[in-house]
C-alpha cells in the first residue's frame, strides 16, 4: 500500500499538484490519466522518490518495496540479461554477489564462512534460491529466448532491451509497482502477456498509458490528474470516459429534470456493471462498481479536438492494386516480399507486422517517397491521397507561425478561417502564432491531422497517428476516422483504435502477407491465423 498525504508541487507560478490526498491499496491496477503536460510521469516520480514534493508526503508499509519501470535503456549495458532483471530487487541482488564472491575466494576464512552462513539465510529469506528460474520465466514471457538470457545488455536491440526493463520491474513480486508507458514499442503478443500478468497480480499497481485497451483490460481504478487535482474514480478507461461524457452532457442540459438524470446515471451503472464480465479484471471490477452511487459521477473538463475527414468527392471502383511488391533494407534485411492485394470500396485496412520500419517503408512507397526493389502498384484515378507519416519533422522546418504555415495547405486564405480551423484543433489565441519549430510532438500531429482535414482527400495513408497523442486527442482521432466515408490504410499500435476503425487486417513480413477480412480481435484470437503468423515471421524476433 502506499499512501498520499497533502502532497503540492509547483514549478514557478505554475502549481501542477496541490494538496493531493489519495491511498493505492493491494489487488487494484490504478490507471493515471490525465492531458499532456498535467503531470501524470511526474506524478509517478514523486511516489517513487525521484521528485521531493514541496509539501506533503509519500508513505509505505515498513519492509515494503516498491519497483519502478526504468526509461533509460542504456543504465545497464555493461550488465547481463539475466543480472539487470534481477537488480529489480537490489537486496537480493546484493546479497547474491556477496554471496558469490565470498565462495569464489582462494583464502576462504573462518569469518569468511560465518558471513556466508549469514548470507545464505538472507539469501533463502528473499527467495533466492528461485531468483534466476523466475527471471527466466519472465523474459520468456516477454518475448526473450534463453540463448538471449546471459547476453551483454549492450548488445540487445531497443526494443528488446525495454522488454528486460520490464521484466526487471515486474521481477521478485513487488509489492508496489510503477509503470509509466509500459507497452511502449511492444510487439502485440508482448501487450497480452503484459495484461494478463497484471490481471494476476495481487498487489498494487499504478500504471500511466495512452493505450485504452490496455487501461480496460487491466485497471480497477482511474485516476484522472485535472487543474492541478488528483481525482479516483471506480472502474476502467471505458467506464470513466462514458460517465464523464454523460454527466457533462446532462449539466448541459438545463431543462432535464434532476429525477430524470438520476434515472440515466443509474441505467448506465447498471448496464457497464453486467458488461464488466468480459473483463480480465471481472471479478473485483464488477463488485466495486456495484458499489458506485450516482454521486461519484463527475462531468470531466478535458477538452477534445474536432477532427473531421470530408472528401470532396467520392472514390471509385478502382482505389489501389499492388501487385508483388518486395523491398530489402540496405543492411540485407529482407522488409517484405511479394506484396499483392486489392483495396476495395469501404475498406480501412490495418497494416501490421513485427518490424515497424517495413510498414513504414511499404507506405513511402505507396506515396512516391521510396522506390520498391521489384513489383507494381496502381491508384485508381478517382484517388485523392493525404500522407501522415511516421515522422513529419520535414514538414517543421520553417519559422511560419501555425496561421501561416496552416495556410499553405488550405484553398480558403482568410485569417478568421484559418484561426477557427486551428481553434477547433485545441489552438486558440496567441498558440496560433507560435512558431512551426517550436511545437511537441502532440501539437505538430493535430496540425498534420488539420492539413489532411483541408486536403479533402478520399484516401488516407496514416503511419502510427496516435503516436504522442493524448488520450482526448486520440479519442477525436479515432471517432473521425470512423465517421470517414473514404478508404484507410494505417499502422496503429493503439489496439482499440485498430478494432473500432479497420474492418481488414493486412499483416507484412519477409515471408509474404495475410489478408484478413475480419476485426482485430477476430484476427488475433483465430488459432489457424496464429499459426500462419508464425510461418510468416519465422526467424524473425517477436
Amino acid at each position: 500500500m502506499i499512501t498520499v498525504q497533502n502532497v503540492s508541487l509547483r514549478y514557478g507560478k505554475r502549481v501542477l499538484f496541490d494538496e493531493v490526498n489519495i491511498k493505492f491499496v493491494p489487488g487494484n491496477c490504478y490507471g493515471v490519466i490525465g492531458a499532456n503536460g498535467a503531470g501524470k510521469s511526474t506524478f509517478l516520480k514523486i511516489l517513487s522518490g525521484e521528485i521531493e514534493a514541496q509539501t506533503g508526503t509519500i508513505s509505505m508499509n515498513p519492509g515494503e518495496r516498491l519497483a519502478v519501470l526504468k526509461q533509460d535503456q542504456f543504465g545497464y549495458d555493461e550488465y547481463t540479461v539475466m543480472d539487470t532483471v534481477i537488480l529489480g530487487h537490489e537486496k537480493l541482488y546484493r546479497i547474491m554477489k556477496e554471496r558469490e564472491a565470498i565462495y569464489a575466494k582462494e583464502d576462504f576464512t573462518d569469518a569468511d564462512g560465518e558471513r556466508a552462513a549469514e548470507l545464505e539465510a538472507e539469501f533463502a529469506d528473499v527467495n533466492g534460491w528461485d531468483a534466476e528460474s523466475e527471471a527466466a520465466q519472465l523474459l520468456s514471457g516477454l518475448g526473450l529466448t534463453e540463448d538471449l538470457h546471459y547476453t551483454i545488455m549492450g548488445d540487445l536491440n531497443a526494443n528488446d532491451k525495454v522488454k528486460v526493463l520490464l521484466a526487471q520491474a515486474l521481477f521478485g513480486n513487488p509489492d508496489v509497482l510503477l509503470l509509466d508507458e509500459p507497452t511502449n514499442n511492444l510487439d502485440i503478443e508482448t501487450v497480452i502477456w503484459l495484461e494478463n500478468f497484471l490481471a494476476d497480480f495481487r498487489n498494487t499497481v499504478i500504471v500511466v498509458s495512452h493505450d485504452r485497451h490496455f487501461l480496460d483490460q487491466v485497471c480497477t481504478h482511474i485516476v484522472d490528474i485535472d487543474f492541478s487535482k488528483v481525482q479516483m474514480y471506480t472502474g476502467n478507461y471505458t467506464f470513466w470516459y462514458e460517465s464523464s461524457q454523460l454527466a457533462l452532457k446532462q449539466r448541459q442540459d438545463a431543462n432535464k429534470k434532476a429525477e430524470d438524470k438520476r434515472k440515466e446515471l443509474e441505467e448506465f451503472i447498471r448496464r457497464f456493471s453486467a458488461n464488466a464480465s468480459k473483463s480480465k479484471q471481472a471479478t473485483s471490477r464488477q463488485k466495486l462498481l456495484e458499489k458506485i452511487s450516482v454521486d461519484d459521477i463527475k462531468p470531466s473538463s478535458r477538452k477534445y479536438p474536432y477532427v473531421a475527414f470530408k472528401p470532396e468527392r467520392e472514390v471509385g471502383d478502382q482505389i489501389l492494386r499492388v501487385e508483388g511488391l518486395s523491398k530489402t533494407a540496405e543492411d540485407g534485411t529482407v522488409l517484405f516480399r511479394n506484396l499483392s492485394f486489392t483495396v476495395n470500396k469501404g475498406d480501412k485496412i490495418a497494416f501490421t507486422g513485427r518490424n515497424m520500419v517495413a510498414i513504414s517503408t511499404f507506405f513511402d512507397i505507396l506515396m512516391g517517397e521510396q522506390k520498391a526493389d521489384s513489383g507494381s502498384f496502381h491508384w485508381g484515378v478517382t484517388v485523392t491521397n493525404a500522407y501522415f507519416p511516421k515522422d513529419p519533422t520535414e514538414f517543421f522546418q520553417t519559422d511560419l507561425n501555425l496561421v501561416d504555415w496552416l495556410r499553405q495547405y488550405s484553398t480558403e486564405k482568410d485569417e478568421s478561417f484559418i484561426r477557427g480551423f486551428l481553434g477547433r484543433m485545441l489552438f486558440s489565441g496567441e498558440e496560433s502564432l507560435k512558431k512551426s519549430t517550436v511545437l511537441s510532438g502532440g501539437e505538430k500531429v493535430r496540425c498534420m491531422l488539420s492539413r489532411m482535414m483541408l486536403s479533402g482527400a478520399n484516401v488516407l495513408v496514416m503511419d502510427d497517428p496516435t503516436n504522442h497523442l493524448d488520450l482526448e486527442s486520440i479519442t477525436a482521432l479515432n471517432n473521425g476516422l470512423i465517421d470517414f466515408s473514404g478508404n484507410v490504410l494505417f499502422y496503429s499500435h493503439d489496439h482499440h483504435f485498430i478494432q473500432t476503425v479497420a474492418n481488414r487486417i493486412i499483416e507484412i513480413g519477409p515471408k509474404g502477407m495475410l489478408d484478413k477480412l475480419m476485426t482485430y480481435d477476430e484476427y488475433l484470437q483465430d488459432d489457424y491465423i496464429k499459426e500462419q503468423r508464425q510461418s510468416l515471421h519465422k526467424g524473425v524476433p517477436a
